[in-house]
């Protein structure tokens, strides 16, 4: 090798050394060291959420929302998701179910990994069919018909099934020595005519007497013949399997018919509005949820404590359970170890013992955990927690 250089070569080097610029080729050989991106300079992970923020039943969805951005914010404050920051991808429904089935397409069309909704019952049944066509990983925060996992292997929920929320409301309502017991609900709603048979299965195989069912139609407002058939059987409690709106209207109604024996509920029924517009009418009444502050354990009043501090208010059962989804489909990627959607299907299906604020979650054969109820008193214008019922 040659390494002798003619002068005007060396001087012009010399000369470019001068003005500031080394050589190019100086550059290459001597790489100024690279930094590492902070977490929120990456590109996100990404986990859609779609939920009722308009509609009849936008305070599931609002409340829902407020839990799982708590849990983006925990997860990006503890280093994001595979050394990245995490996204919360927003959708309405609109309360609607031909709109529920177009979001869960665009988050597909977006290459969304994994995604968690929606909150009804009718709505997540349909979105699950969906989910599962596309191979899509969805998780139901409040969706608990038998239905909705059966529809396949890509479908989850993190709260318990109907089955298991009929049955304790049945064995509440024996616990307070209730004999004679009416029914109503509406039968094309899947979550209260589910609700509505597990109840009536139940407590007349332990040796309860349902005296009278009659159903109503989402949608009525006019319930005077059925409180009045109901009344005439005169039972000791009325089970209503339904959503807060049509619980409200219905309860302030029987208490207007003089219908004064308690009514049991669901967790449908979980909602500031049900407390805003029922008022005195909803005292002495009680149902199931997933969910309350008032609990006790030091997982709960850590969530609770950090959640009052973040919104001003104690946190609805559905912002706990919303926060509990967004942390388990991020316990799947982080398992997973990448963004393939059967390899997080696959990881959330192994899930045994995760610590969530509403229960610990492992799931089933039929990808629903085995969880606590809560019961809830309706008393002067609050939810009061009752007592809790095992699994």
């Amino acid at each position: 090798m040659n390494l002798r250089f003619p002068i005007s070569c060396l001087l012009s080097a010399v000369l470019l050394a001068g003005c500031g610029k080394p050589p190019e080729t100086a550059e290459k050989s001597n790489p100024q060291p690279t930094a590492t991106p902070k977490v929120e300079e990456k590109n996100p992970v990404k986990i859609g959420f779609f939920a009722p923020l308009t509609g009849s039943q936008a305070t599931f969805g609002k409340d829902a929302i407020q839990g799982a951005q708590l849990a983006v914010e925990d997860l990006n404050a503890s280093g994001g998701l595979l050394d990245r920051p995490v996204k919360l991808i927003l959708k309405d429904t609109q309360s609607n179910e031909e709109e529920t089935v177009k979001v869960v397409r665009e988050f597909s069309e977006e290459k969304i990994p994994v995604v968690i909704g929606e909150i009804a019952s009718d709505r997540t049944i349909a979105a699950a069919a969906v989910a599962q066509e596309l191979s899509l990983p969805m998780i139901s925060p409040g969706a608990t018909h038998s239905k909705v996992t059966a529809t396949g292997n890509f479908i989850f929920r993190v709260c318990y099934a109907d089955p298991f929320q009929g049955i304790v409301m049945s064995k509440f309502a024996r616990s307070i020595d209730v004999k004679k017991a009416a029914i109503l609900f509406d039968p094309e709603d899947p979550y209260s005519a589910g609700l509505a048979e597990t109840f009536r299965q139940d407590f007349v195989s332990n040796g309860g007497i349902i005296t009278r069912e009659e159903t109503y139609k989402t949608g009525d407002r006019d319930f005077s013949r059925q409180l009045t058939a109901l009344k005439e059987t005169q039972p000791e409690i009325i089970f209503l399997p339904s959503y807060y709106a049509e619980a409200v209207q219905i309860i302030t109604q029987a208490r207007q018919a003089a219908v004064d024996v308690p009514f049991l509920g669901t967790d449908g029924w979980d909602s500031p509005e049900f407390l805003r517009i029922g008022g005195k009418a909803v005292d002495n009444t009680y149902f199931a949820n997933h969910f309350s502050h008032e609990e006790g354990s030091e997982r709960v009043t850590e969530f609770s404590l950090k959640f009052s501090e973040k919104y001003g208010n104690q946190p609805p059962p559905l912002a706990a359970l919303a926060y509990d989804a967004v942390m388990l489909a991020a316990s799947a990627i982080r398992t997973a170890a990448n963004e393939d959607k059967d390899t997080i299907r696959q990881a959330l299906a192994a899930t045994k013992d995760f610590p969530g604020v509403t229960g610990d979650v492992t799931f089933d054969e039929n990808r629903t955990p085995r969880k606590p109820a809560i019961v809830i008193r309706v008393q002067d214008g609050t939810f009061s927690y009752l007592e809790t019922v095992q699994p």
